[in-house]
């Protein structure tokens, strides 16, 4: 079995939270944490926590460095070294209980000999929408890429997918002081945690970016993509209008994605034939919570970007450039050879008698 769910008391009482991408509302915020334990042959810590707050990194630990260390500018003037020294030992902490508990994991699925890669994850948080008010909390593992367990705050009991965690469902599910503690936590002190690292990062997590609106298009055949990108936060809506009314059909919403600089983007594509939008009036609409402003981009030729070349249009531009050099080639020759005629022909020279005749001059023979 694994490890009693008492040796993780500590780690839970001061759970940060990871990041998920969310493509909610702008105003739910989110706190979470992975833990990633791995065994085989890796190439990175055997054992790694990253916290995030609303997808920004703000905490990082391996078993590598043993050292949990802040990520961001507002974590490191906010916090002191007692919270870090208070983290780091967490990290030590559950690197040793996640070591073992893949241990038994792969025990659970026959893998105790393997020699190749295994991860064991946990992911774990709450959000928070500051609008309604409404939190909710979660608590899952994952191993291989697979649920394995995740437990429920409404029944307080764990929920087993796979048959190898029923055992661990069974535990767990009698340790109801335990359950009653995990939702309590999520409910309440990670909900704090949040609102004061929100506080703490305000002038970066609060704040609102407006996205850059393009149109693209690979072939006049391909789907339309209205892509929106630089936005903050990930809470942006990207639909599609045909004559001033919402259209559905033949559209599909990408995910948002975060790019280097923090901002987020998010695409919707929508398959219609140059026909049908050019006697229509399609338009992509972007909203962004907390902007009264509609981003909105009209489907015209115009407005779409795309590297296309039109084969007719290159097979023009080759045959001109052909014969433009064709052209350069004749011109060319024609000088050199007029050069080389001056050089190669002198004419014959008149005498003086002559100057009056307006005769040839007569050739030696």
């Amino acid at each position: 079995c694994m490890l009693d769910r008492r040796q993780c008391d500590d780690i839970c009482r001061i759970r940060l939270g990871i990041g998920l991408l969310h493509t909610t509302s702008a105003a739910i915020h989110t706190l979470k944490n992975f833990y990633t334990a791995a065994s085989g042959d890796i190439g990175f810590p055997e054992f790694i926590i990253v916290g995030l707050v609303d997808n920004t990194p703000y905490l990082y630990f391996d078993s590598n460095t043993k050292t949990a260390v802040p990520k961001t500018e507002w974590m490191k003037k906010s916090v002191g070294a007692d919270y870090w020294d208070s983290m780091t030992q967490i990290g030590i902490g559950a690197n040793q209980i996640f070591k073992a508990n893949i241990q038994v994991v792969k025990d659970r699925f026959n893998q105790s000999k393997s020699t190749g890669v295994h991860v064991f994850q946990n992911m774990y948080g709450c959000e928070w929408d500051d609008e309604a008010g409404v939190t909710e909390g979660f608590d899952q593992y994952g191993y291989d890429g697979g649920d394995f367990i995740a437990f429920d705050l409404e029944t307080k009991t764990w929920i087993a997918p796979k048959t190898q965690a029923v055992n661990t469902k069974n535990k767990w599910d009698s340790d109801t002081a335990q359950n009653e503690f995990l939702k309590n936590y999520y409910t309440q002190t990670c909900i704090e945690w949040l609102k004061k690292y929100l506080d703490y990062g305000k002038s970066t997590l609060m704040r609102t970016v407006p996205p850059s609106v393009s149109l693209l298009q690979k072939t006049p055949s391909s789907p339309v993509t209205c892509h929106a990108t630089g936005f903050y936060p990930s809470g942006v809506m990207v639909s599609w209008q045909k004559d001033g009314q919402d259209h559905h059909e033949d559209v599909e919403h990408g995910e948002t994605l975060q790019n280097d600089d923090g901002t987020f983007q998010k695409s919707s594509h929508l398959t219609v034939t140059p026909e049908e939008w050019k006697n229509n009036k399609y338009q992509c609409v972007v909203q962004v919570k907390g902007l009264q402003e509609d981003f909105i981009k009209v489907l015209t030729e115009s407005e779409i970007k795309t590297n296309w070349n039109d084969p007719n249009i290159v097979l023009i531009i080759v045959v001109v450039v052909a014969l433009l050099l064709l052209v350069v080639a004749v011109v060319v020759g024609v000088v050199i050879w007029k050069k080389k005629s001056k050089k190669g022909f002198v004419p014959a020279s008149t005498s003086d008698t002559d100057s009056d005749n307006s005769g040839r001059a007569a050739q030696m023979a």
